[in-house]
């Protein structure tokens, strides 16, 4: 495994961490539910971007559309999560359109993900 994937590993990692932790601030906040849908978000799309490195690694996907998909993940639901929650804080966003370009991406990544599933393997 070289160092793309290792490095979305990790930071998928930390994602899910970031997604227990915003969890358990939703659960002991009132009104956090912002916080609830940033840590759906997290804990979500940081279990795919894994997954989606093991299947692009065992040549189930193809590789690089597959680490793309990954990468794709970990950006998207990082923007969406991130703004949610400076929301909440900060009472601000990351930067205008912040929230639904991460969607955005994350629709994007599925379809690559997707994609990566009928491409030839190798």
């Amino acid at each position: 495994m070289n160092g793309a994937p290792r490095l979305l590993i990790g930071l998928a990692a930390f994602m899910g961490a970031c997604g227990v932790i915003l969890a358990a601030a939703a659960a002991h906040l009132p009104d956090a539910t912002r916080l609830a849908a940033a840590s759906s978000m997290l804990l979500f799309h940081a279990t795919a971007a894994i997954a989606t490195i093991a299947v692009a690694e065992r040549a189930i996907v193809h590789a690089k559309l597959g680490v793309v998909a990954a990468a794709g993940f970990v950006i998207a639901a990082s923007l969406f999560a991130g703004d949610l929650t400076l929301r909440h804080y900060g009472g601000h966003g990351l930067f205008p359109m912040a929230a639904p370009s991460g969607g955005t991406l994350l629709i994007l990544s599925w379809l690559v993900l997707a994609v990566s599933a009928m491409w030839p393997r190798r």
